[in-house]
Formats: C-alpha cells, sequence, structure tokens
C-alpha cells in the first residue's frame, strides 16, 4: 500500500491498515531506570495499569517514570488496528495507532486522579491529531481504560479541565477517551529513551493551566 502524500491527519479505517504480524516485537522485560522492576506483566499484586497517549511519548515516559507512586513505565503503541506494528509502520499513519505510555501504579500511593492530572497538564489536549511541530494521528493525545470507573474518571476529569481551559481561552478538548484494546510494547530503543539519551528529542509542552481535583469520583 503506498502512503506518499497521505494524509496523515486522517484516522484509517481498519480496511487500509497495514497488516503487522503475529508475532510480538523483541523487547525487554525491565525499566532501565528502575532496574529491578518489570515492565511487562506479572507485576507485583495489587498494582494497577493505565494507559495515556500524548504525542511523542518519549518525554511522556518520562513525566511518568518520574512521578511519586508509580511503579514502571514503557513506550507502546495502542488505539489501531495493526497487530505489533513497528514504530516506522506506525509513523506512516496506516496502522491507526498513537503513541502511548503503560503506567503501572499503586494506587496506595498515588490515586488515577492524581494521574489523570499529570496527563492533562503534561500536553496540550486540544490540538487534534498533533501536539506541537508533531502531526499525525500517532501524536493523539488520548486516554484508554480498563473500565467503567476509570472511563468515568477520565471523563470528569476532561469536563473540569476544559472548563479551566477555557477560562484561560483555549479551544474545546479533543481528546480520544476509549476502551483499551491491545497494547503493543514498542521496540527497545524506545523504551526510557530520554533516559538513554538524556539530551534526545523531546517534543512535550503544557498549556500552564492548572487542572482541578477533587473531581467527585472513586480515587485509586
Amino acid at each position: 500500500m503506498a502512503w506518499f502524500g497521505m494524509d496523515k491527519t486522517r484516522r484509517v479505517a481498519a480496511g487500509e491498515a497495514l497488516p503487522g504480524r503475529a508475532e510480538a516485537l523483541d523487547t525487554p522485560d525491565w525499566h532501565d531506570v528502575h532496574e529491578d522492576r518489570r515492565i511487562k506483566p506479572p507485576f507485583p499484586d495489587g498494582l494497577r495499569t493505565a494507559v495515556f497517549g500524548m504525542g511523542c511519548f518519549w518525554g511522556a515516559e518520562r513525566l511518568f517514570w518520574r512521578t511519586p507512586g508509580v511503579y514502571s513505565t514503557a513506550v507502546g503503541y495502542a488505539g489501531g488496528h495493526t497487530p505489533n506494528p513497528t514504530y516506522e509502520e506506525v509513523c506512516t499513519g496506516l496502522t491507526g495507532h498513537a503513541e502511548v505510555v503503560l503506567v503501572v501504579y499503586d494506587p496506595a500511593q498515588v490515586s488515577y486522579e492524581t494521574l489523570l492530572k499529570v496527563f492533562w497538564e503534561g500536553h496540550d489536549p486540544t490540538q487534534g491529531m498533533r501536539q506541537g511541530n508533531d502531526v499525525g494521528t500517532q501524536y493523539r493525545s488520548a486516554i484508554y481504560y480498563t473500565d467503567e470507573t476509570r472511563q468515568a474518571e477520565a471523563e470528569a476529569s476532561r469536563a473540569s479541565f476544559e472548563q479551566a481551559l477555557r477560562g484561560a481561552g483555549y479551544h474545546a478538548i479533543t481528546t480520544e477517551i476509549a476502551p483499551l484494546g491491545e497494547f503493543y510494547y514498542a521496540e527497545d530503543y524506545h523504551q526510557q529513551y530520554l533516559h538513554k539519551v538524556p539530551d534526545g528529542y523531546c517534543g512535550l509542552g503544557g498549556t500552564g493551566v492548572s487542572c482541578p481535583v477533587g473531581l467527585g469520583v472513586r480515587k485509586g
């Protein structure tokens, strides 16, 4: 399938997507910063996971591995059609995936609501299929939830933060909030990239608007 000249801000349908592969990519089991912690299951009892897309996943992952209460992180692809995609395939716009971060956290130390606050304040969720100079569907803002409670918390936080953004002169939030299908781990060199390459590219930038907390939904 040719993709030269295609509009990378248009999400592809399942029938247009690249075929991918049955085999998972070869990726590490362990975190490069928290070296005694896994980035793949099994995780210690009591931990939970969350998946966020904030544009380029390098800077987004660093934001979360520095958040107190987060056990480990990994970057990957979600929200698309192509099984086990490569980074090069995702960059074509023909897999439908967003670049995302898997956040493994201890709800006794940090609530999902707090992670949502980190998410909203860490990028500009009003930009549609881009984040700063990074343009394409892979850079869209996204929250992928695993149950109805997380969905309710995500939607409540979106409504609260959108009100704050409107007051600061921003447009409507374009963040995709959807059930998590399959999370595919990105290649080894992407994992904890900004730890391996401290001066590497980070396109992450927030709006400077504070996200309210205390949304009236169950935490954790």
